[in-house]
């Protein structure tokens, strides 16, 4: 039994940790690195662009289900509450033109970027399963990540927004 242990223990210190960080990743509490984003539905700019009101950054890929799933939540959210934060999306499709027919496809209207190879957004943010939603504070701090597919204009979604931000939505 006590040779069992001890080779359960020593798998278990083998397994990585539930989130490992990626190389270069800014962790919660640290500000964003001023990056360059190439436009998809708009103009290329660097991601400081965007400093002086709360942000909200999704990080998808048009291949992934569940990215496509709270897409238009993300769209109703930005539509509704855009006088108060702003939402932008980055994809990190290989090819441009498969997030481009996603978002005409879509209606999404707010602003889009992609990231590519070496995938410096991607690994900033942490993006290491999709979707990735950041919430980052007006001076570019990161306050939050999420995870996983979310009803993002739902009252509970919309309450957590509200908290980070210590904004009356």
């Amino acid at each position: 039994m006590k040779l069992f242990a001890l080779l359960l223990a020593a798998s278990l210190s083998l397994l990585p940790p539930a989130h490992a960080a990626m190389p270069g990743e800014v962790a919660i509490g640290s500000a964003l690195r001023d990056l360059p984003m190439q436009g998809l539905n708009g103009p290329s700019q660097k991601i400081t662009a965007f400093r002086g009101k709360p942000l909200i950054v999704n990080v998808w890929a048009s291949w992934c289900g569940p990215c496509r799933a709270e897409m238009g939540s993300l769209d109703r959210l930005a539509k509704r509450y855009g006088k108060q934060f702003t939402v932008i999306g980055i994809s990190t499709d290989d090819y441009p033109d498969r997030a481009r027919a996603f978002l005409k496809q879509s209606g999404t209207a707010f602003p889009m970027f992609i990231d590519s190879p070496p995938w410096p957004l991607e690994h900033m943010l942490g993006a290491n399963r999709l979707p990735l939603t950041v919430l980052v504070a007006p001076d570019g701090q990161v306050l939050a990540k999420y995870y996983g597919a979310r009803e993002w204009d739902s009252p509970a979604s919309v309450a957590e927004i509200s908290r980070v931000f210590k904004l009356k939505l």
